[in-house]
């Protein structure tokens, strides 16, 4: 086993917020970052995701939007547009955060689901700055990590089909810090189920 693949993982939970479908003609307008917990080896250890956490609010990079995609987070594109970070700022920033949380391990960007906050995430870290602590493929789906647990189709699942006990009890506020604190919970309920045998 080489040295990298033996490195420990820290799991991070990041929840963006977008002004459209895709990065680039869209833009991302904030973003959060929660440490949900550390991976060595089959151990796996919870953290409390509101003790290392990241925020930013970004300046829009174009002028194109969704009105129904920006309602969703409640911001202000215009005031966003005065007061929001310079994208290559906020990513350098974001780059520190990730290396020092996650030092002496291999960090690991989680979400639920991680395709859509992945590819922004992705493409913003690539586009100003040109790297990405996580690498190229450093993500997880919770939502295919619980149907591989479930053993249930992935379009099954949902979190309202989710038993109880491995949901958070924060709300969904659609403001991307709390949403990434309230999917660390998640991430490190799904780490740590062991579900029923099945038969």
């Amino acid at each position: 086993m080489s040295a990298r693949a033996a490195r420990p993982n820290v799991y991070i939970s990041v929840d963006i917020e977008a002004d459209g479908p895709i990065p680039g003609p869209y833009s991302m307008i904030s973003f959060g970052a929660a440490v949900a917990g550390r991976q060595s080896g089959p151990s796996y250890t919870a953290a409390d995701p509101e003790q290392d956490t990241f925020y930013r609010e970004l300046r829009p990079i174009s002028e194109a939007f969704v009105p129904e995609a920006l309602a969703v987070s409640g911001l202000d594109r215009d005031r966003l547009l005065r007061e929001g970070a310079e994208p290559a700022v906020a990513m350098a920033e974001f780059r520190a955060w990730v290396r020092e949380v996650s030092a002496g391990a291999q960090p690991v960007m989680c979400g639920y689901p991680a395709s859509f906050d992945w590819t922004f995430l992705y493409w913003y870290l690539m586009s100003f700055g040109g790297e990405s602590p996580f690498g190229h493929s450093g993500c997880l789906d919770m939502k295919t990590l619980y149907a591989a647990k479930a053993r249930i189709p992935l379009r099954s699942a949902v979190k309202r089909h989710m038993p109880a006990h491995l949901l958070s009890s924060r709300p969904h506020t659609h403001h991307a810090l709390d949403d990434a604190i309230e999917q660390a919970e998640l991430m490190s309920s799904l780490m740590l189920w062991e579900p029923p045998a099945s038969g």
